[in-house]
């Protein structure tokens, strides 16, 4: 039986898809196969001598220390695009509350007595609606940075609403491009979009690339009066950057989902509580795409969104299979093909794919290895991890 650690609470609407005949699945399940995450910051200390997965509920993948699990030849799923369309929803809610003056104009009613006549109120209101006067979003220009499963469906919603798009995205891939929109303005250079936008959106992963993106020199590029929004990660900006610019009046809103305490400092940041992907939606879609992911890795070795693993997926058969996680060498699998042939163990297909420095194999085969066969593979110099599907 395949037992399945859950940290964090798990839509239910993912664990049921577990069969109960072949899992076990539980907060305080130990030596677990696979753990299923969402928010927890995990450490060396969750690992296990029996771990071969984690899965994230989620897109982003920085409460896992990926490198170290990478080492340990520990496959990291996460579940990209699952949560889109709830962070989607919000961005567009920020671009709202940007452009026109709906917060100020709820905290002034609001700071009204209820005491006051109707009269009195209706002309008060009347007079002071110009405090709150704001702007059309439509035939201003959106800048996208991040083209991925949430900044394409954000350009698809502002075209619809009239906005002129522009994107930016270096490391788009083939299948992501082919999701954009032909009304979207491919822009070469991070500059040369900020320079021409009146919103700029940020969708990208923390990379080393990608920390403080947006510093003081990037800010300078912005219109003035721009607005910036961030439903990403705060480590892309420079909050210190930032806050120079909200304060001269280079940008006239920060629209993010990541509250600090400088940030509540200043009154033209509209802070949000890290709520872009909570939504009963979202949550279910993540749970769903997690759990089956685990399970196609767990019972047939295939590997689909990993972000430290090659994609890998070869026909399942009748016939035994070996996974095998080893350093990216030469000479690995000549080395292991001679000990199944030493074994006379007859080799029926196989599926070799490598990511920076390591290697995944799947190895289907004839008849079943001996636990003693498992081990001298497991012995081979710079194999890392081996285990019977």
């Amino acid at each position: 039986m395949l037992k399945i650690q859950t940290l964090n609470q798990i839509s239910d609407k993912g664990l049921v898809r577990f069969p109960k005949q072949d899992y076990q699945v539980g907060q305080d399940i130990k030596n677990a196969d696979a753990i299923l995450v969402r928010s927890q910051k995990l450490s060396m200390e969750n690992i296990n001598s029996n771990l071969k997965a984690v899965a994230r509920a989620g897109a982003g993948v920085n409460n896992i220390p990926v490198d170290s699990y990478t080492k340990e030849g520990i496959v990291v799923f996460n579940t990209p695009g699952a949560n889109a369309n709830a962070v989607k929803e919000l961005v567009l809610c920020g671009l709202l509350l940007s452009s026109r003056g709906i917060l100020q104009g709820i905290n002034w009613v609001n700071s009204l007595s209820p005491e006051m006549d109707g009269a009195e109120m209706s002309k008060l209101i009347e007079s002071q609606k110009k405090n709150f006067k704001g702007m059309e979003l439509k035939g201003k220009t959106l800048g996208i940075i991040g083209l991925g499963a949430i900044g394409a469906m954000v350009a698809d919603a502002a075209i619809q609403m009239g906005m002129k798009v522009l994107g930016y995205d270096p490391a788009i891939s083939v299948n992501a491009a082919w999701r954009l929109a032909n009304q979207i303005e491919k822009q070469e250079n991070l500059t040369s979009l900020i320079s021409r936008s009146d919103f700029v959106t940020l969708h990208l992963p923390v990379l080393e690339s990608t920390r403080n993106l947006i510093d003081r020199k990037v800010i300078n590029y912005f219109k003035s009066g721009a607005v910036l929004l961030n439903f990403s990660r705060d480590a892309i900006v420079d909050e210190g950057a930032l806050l120079e610019a909200l304060n001269n009046g280079r940008l006239s809103n920060y629209v993010t989902d990541f509250p600090s305490q400088e940030l509540l400092k200043s009154k033209k940041a509209i802070l949000l509580p890290h709520i872009g992907a909570s939504t009963d939606e979202a949550e279910e879609n993540c749970a769903i795409m997690a759990v089956d992911q685990l399970r196609n890795f767990l019972e047939n070795g295939t590997i689909e969104n990993s972000v430290n693993f090659p994609s890998l997926a070869l026909e399942k058969t009748d016939s035994f299979r070996i996974a095998i996680i080893n350093q990216n060498v030469p000479r690995m699998l000549g080395q292991i093909l001679s000990i199944l042939a030493d074994k006379d163990i007859n080799v029926l297909d196989m599926l070799n794919k490598s990511r920076n420095d390591v290697a995944y194999n799947l190895i289907d085969i004839e008849t079943k290895p001996s636990e003693d066969t498992l081990d001298e593979i497991r012995a081979i110099e710079d194999v890392i991890k081996v285990w019977l599907i």
